[in-house]
């Protein structure tokens, strides 16, 4: 779909020829004598209309006014909030067949926000997944003009909304793939596509590369799968040379069995969205090709599937993990925080000023915060207190949770160095005590996004979130480069081998990935799912 951005004024947009006309209405409403804030205020003054976010009134081929349909929308008090409710109610309005061109009017002054949130609605409303439904119906939809009253002080706004429109769509894409069509060597092939785009450059490590780095707790997961693992690096040079970058780490379990723990039959489906930090990574990358920002930024993603084979770890095993430290598989469906400890390890050696781990981690989390927020565990106030703001400013919203130093104690083996789990409660906050472990003296923060990646139920699917929240944060991290310090990692004994992954060769070509990476696509809201 096509977005473009316009300045118009009421007036003026009851002359624009299309399929339907979308007025937002907020308060104070617009007092003028042309067609359509004449018939505002008289819908207004009947009752018939209120300005309250989401409420409508739908209109059919009206005199003097060129659109075959009119739908006016109440927009609240017009901030981002309030207009993401407002075009979130009538989105099914914008999938009726025979619909090609529609144009959304502010008649307000519209704030930065509230249009970047206006894009993503529309975009999230007209997302259909096909990849494996061919009787799946497209959006009949073509383009859609934004008008405002003023365009130059919003292009970037509008800019900003449909860049976050394609790094969400992408997020979505993989993460609502099945299993099967996103295993870890696809995963890899849309790592690869995004490289195509400006800025952007990638690596894929293999298992043998994966061996060699030590990376013990990684390939213990993946060694229960046909499946071979993959390390995939990326990096955005948009800052000077020397400059440190942001370094993103989104889990990739591409699926989730829970291992020889193995997880209940009941909507095991949707361990497909475990790798939703994966996603959200591609995602954000996508992004940034479109945006540009002037920063540095490294995406890492272990991806492997969690299966329970005969080469499977086991409840009992001890694994080293590329930082020497040694950890007892008390739970092998708490893999998520296995792989993602190398990977943290291994993102040091980039010397990050801040590191953000993204990952589907925890049941825990999801009972404590539901679908609406995504937990946030942080050992640097500064990088917290940005986040934070971030999510304000993205709507995409995340939660501080504690990191008491009492909270490691069940983490505590007489085996290993750790324990992977340490009981039922507070369960989120012990698993972030465990990645704590392997972050040593740098910045870091993670996003506990089990509630928030993907819906169940009927509305079952990605969210695209949290690209929203970390872009918003990465542009805000622009504007504040940080010159490179070295980074320590976590104290460790000298790494041992690992045990050798037992996989087969890929299984086939994976299917090229190109037009789900660069497709134009959607937006986010919030999820629920059973993880440990």
């Amino acid at each position: 779909m096509n977005f473009d951005l316009k300045a118009l004024t009421i007036a003026a947009a009851a002359n624009e020829k299309c399929d339907l006309l979308v007025l937002l209405v907020a308060e104070p409403t617009p007092a003028a004598s042309d067609p359509l804030s004449s018939l505002v205020a008289l819908a207004l003054k009947h009752g018939d209309l209120q300005t309250e976010a989401g409420k409508s009134l739908s209109l059919y081929h009206l005199p003097a006014i060129a659109a075959r349909r009119v739908l006016l929308v109440g927009a609240g008090d017009g901030s981002a909030k309030a207009v993401r409710k407002a075009l979130a109610a009538v989105g099914p309005a914008l999938t009726g067949s025979a619909l090609k061109r529609a144009v959304v009017c502010f008649s307000f002054d519209v704030p930065a926000p509230a249009l970047t949130a206006a894009v993503q609605v529309l975009a999230d409303a007209t997302y259909v997944f096909s990849a494996t439904k061919p009787s799946a119906k497209p959006c009949s939809l073509e383009k859609v003009l934004f008008g405002v009253p003023a365009k130059a002080p919003l292009q970037s706004a509008f800019d900003c909304g449909v860049a976050l429109a394609l790094g969400q769509g992408v997020t979505r894409e993989w993460a609502n793939r099945p299993p099967n069509h996103a295993t870890p060597t696809r995963l890899g092939e849309a790592a690869k596509a995004l490289a195509k785009l400006p800025g952007i450059e990638c690596k894929v490590h293999g298992p043998a590369e994966v061996e060699k780095l030590g990376m013990g707790a990684f390939l213990a997961v993946a060694q229960g799968s046909n499946e071979p693992l993959r390390l995939i690096e990326l990096h955005y040079r948009g800052g000077a040379r020397n400059e440190a970058p942001v370094a993103l780490v989104g889990k990739g379990i591409t699926f989730d069995t829970g291992g020889i723990s193995l997880k209940p039959a009941a909507e095991m489906d949707e361990m497909k969205f475990d790798m939703g930090g994966a996603a959200s990574v591609l995602g954000v990358f996508r992004a940034l090709a479109e945006l540009r920002p002037a920063i540095n930024v490294v995406g890492l993603i272990p991806a492997c599937e969690n299966m329970p084979d005969g080469r499977a770890v086991k409840p009992g095993d001890v694994v080293t993990s590329m930082s020497g430290q040694t950890i007892e598989v008390l739970n092998t469906d708490a893999e998520g925080r296995l792989v993602l400890c190398d990977a943290l390890t291994y993102v040091a050696r980039f010397k990050p000023r801040a590191v953000i781990d993204i990952a589907t981690l925890t049941g825990a989390c999801v009972v404590a915060l539901g679908g609406l927020r995504s937990g946030l565990f942080s050992n640097d106030e500064a990088l917290a207190q940005a986040l934070e703001n971030a999510g304000e400013a993205s709507q995409d919203l995340c939660w501080r949770m504690p990191l008491d130093d009492e909270y490691a104690e069940g983490l505590k083996s007489n085996f290993a160095d750790m324990g992977n789990v340490a009981g039922r409660a507070g369960g989120a906050v012990t698993a972030a005590k465990f990645l704590q472990r392997y972050v040593g003296d740098m910045a870091w923060a993670h996003l506990d996004i089990a509630g928030t990646a993907w819906k169940g139920g009927t509305a079952k699917g990605s969210t695209g979130r949290p690209v929203g929240l970390l872009v918003h944060y990465l542009l805000d991290a622009a504007q504040t480069a940080a010159p490179a310090k070295p980074a320590k990692p976590a104290k460790a004994a000298k790494p041992a081998k690992s045990a050798k992954v037992l996989a087969s060769p890929d299984a086939a070509a994976a299917v090229k990935a190109v037009k789900a990476v660069t497709a134009e696509a959607e937006a986010p809201d919030a999820a629920s799912g059973p993880l440990v």
